[in-house]
């Protein structure tokens, strides 16, 4: 089932993404480009799907999440980019191809980035993108923008970046990931139950205790996967996490125990959605398929 979800998703929301890289001007037509090309070389697509599974698993059409699903991966994105720059985890390849900077440079990355986030919230608010009340509108903005920056995402890898070369225990890794990738699926399943305006108080908790649990195990999994995985499959270079002496869940906890771990992560997921009916199937799925990825 998640192979053809998937396909569905990302094609509904590759779609909606193209039509945000039209440069307003020719001289801006190099930073459109590298705006679109951090944006249109592929990705799993991970957080549009997981804001589209939410919105149907209230019922509602999948289409009132268009602007929640283009947002996340904007900013998820630019999250890449910025990441990928010398200054931070000085990578070269990002899905298999070169990174921004190493496209383009260094220069062109960082607004490429700082672009990709300012048109995230510009996408939330489009009425060509979802058609939603203005009240709702300004959830959306407040949550993605509490996701992605200091209290969120940004602070996580502010955290990260910090704790290279350190030990650290479990409940203070848990706290970094939990801010630098859990926060930005956890608005990705409350946009899109959000989107749906039909989410009541109960449904956004069990919601909330389903993101946060695979937005964990996606973390843990990504780790198993640097130990584990290939450069040609990843599309980014195995072993990164380790050459750069990072704390990570295999360090940690070792092999065996953070797959363990990953498995736990998912039945919690999974317990989570017992409220939930038929429609949720998606974002079941959702919690198996991120802990058996193999990139």
């Amino acid at each position: 089932m998640i192979a053809s979800y998937q396909a569905l998703c990302q094609a509904r929301v590759d779609h909606a993404l193209a039509t945000l890289f039209e440069a307003p001007l020719a001289d801006l037509g190099r930073l459109y480009e590298a705006m679109r090309y951090s944006v249109m070389n592929g990705g799993k697509r991970v957080r549009p799907l997981l804001a589209y599974a939410a919105c149907e698993a209230l019922g509602a059409l999948p289409e009132n999440a268009n602007g929640a699903a283009c947002a996340v991966e904007l900013i998820h994105a630019y999250s890449l980019v910025h990441d990928d720059l010398p200054a931070m985890d000085d990578d070269d390849l990002r899905r298999g191809q070169p990174t921004t900077h190493k496209a383009f440079d260094e220069a062109c990355a960082i607004l490429a980035g700082d672009g990709l986030q300012s048109l995230a919230f510009s996408a939330l608010v489009d009425p060509r993108l979802s058609e939603l009340a203005d009240g709702t509108r300004l959830q959306m903005v407040r949550t993605l923008a509490m996701a992605a920056g200091p209290a969120g995402m940004v602070g996580g890898q502010a955290i990260d970046l910090g704790s290279v070369g350190k030990r650290l225990g479990q409940p203070a890794l848990e706290r970094m990931h939990r801010h630098k990738t859990g926060a930005l699926i956890e608005a990705s399943v409350h946009l899109g139950a959000l989107a749906s305006e039909r989410a009541e108080r109960a449904d956004l908790a069990a919601l909330q205790t389903y993101a946060q649990a695979v937005g964990l195990a996606f973390q843990v999994q990504d780790d198993i996967l640097d130990v584990e995985g290939d450069t040609a499959t990843l599309g980014k270079r195995q072993g990164a996490d380790i050459a750069r002496d990072k704390p990570t869940y295999p360090a940690l906890l070792g092999l065996g125990a953070a797959k363990a771990y990953a498995v736990e992560l998912r039945d919690q997921a999974l317990h989570s959605l017992r409220p939930f009916g038929a429609g949720a199937e998606p974002l079941r799925a959702l919690a198996r398929y991120i802990i058996e990825r193999r990139n």
